[in-house]
């Protein structure tokens, strides 16, 4: 989960993430272990060097779903540096973070930015890290499961909340929602802003948002606010919705 530019970011693709396509890399950094650096433009719809604003980022074609930038979190970043000055000094925290891209903008863009995914996923989490100091940008990681309340959870309070294709499997569904719940609580006035593939468990989706007295505020066809040069590189039905709690 987790990871919009254009240029030199590559093909991505909504395929199953049992058989991932993650972006094509800028720089091979290791052919043994399939490491890669994917660099992500900013701001401008040209794909040379006169971008002035681009997140690196580091995927691993060995691991995981975890390790890749997937196409919903290329239109959640796209999203933030459009909104950018609405993040500029705001405190973030980003779900099911993964290559964090969303989050990374932010932070660059003057937010301060905790990541966070699974604490049962230690290979993720170093990887958030190094990313991080890739970037040179001074982010906060946590572990945090989503329904289990770690004493982590208890020392965020976000006033925007990302999330990147979080809800990919409905056994999750449940858990998340709790969490956002609990965070959206935690910092009256605060978002949640997610991407998401329209898949099968929108109806699911729907129903846990009453159940957990939550409601959309904006939803968006993803694609609305991708520069065509982006667009062209990625597929799916991609949605992108506000949430608040209900009654806020």
């Amino acid at each position: 989960m987790g990871g919009g530019g254009a240029a030199q970011e590559s093909s991505q693709s909504s395929s199953p993430r049992s058989s991932p396509h993650p972006s094509s890399p800028t720089t091979a950094t290791s052919s043994k272990s399939m490491t890669t650096i994917s660099r992500h433009y900013f701001g401008r719809d040209s794909s040379d060097g006169s971008h002035d604003f681009f997140v690196d980022i580091i995927e691993s074609m060995e691991e995981e779903y975890g390790m890749f930038v997937w196409p919903c979190s290329i239109i959640l970043a796209e999203y933030v540096w459009q909104q950018r000055f609405r993040f500029s000094g705001a405190t973030v925290a980003e779900l099911g973070a993964g290559t964090s891209l969303p989050g990374l903008v932010a932070a660059k863009l003057g937010a301060d930015v905790t990541l966070t995914d699974n604490s049962n996923r230690p290979e993720v989490l170093d990887n958030m890290k190094r990313i991080c100091e890739l970037n040179n940008l001074n982010c906060e990681i946590l572990g945090i499961t989503w329904g289990e309340w770690d004493s982590p959870m208890f020392d965020l309070h976000p006033q925007i909340l990302l999330g990147a294709d979080v809800f990919y499997d409905t056994i999750d569904f449940e858990d998340l929602f709790a969490t956002v719940t609990f965070l959206l609580q935690r910092s009256p006035g605060s978002v949640f802003i997610t991407a998401y593939h329209n898949r099968s468990g929108h109806h699911l989706i729907e129903f846990l948002m009453v159940k957990w007295r939550l409601k959309c505020v904006k939803l968006l066809d993803g694609f609305s606010i991708m520069p065509s040069i982006k667009a062209s590189s990625l597929q799916g039905n991609i949605q992108l919705v506000e949430i608040i709690l209900d009654g806020q």
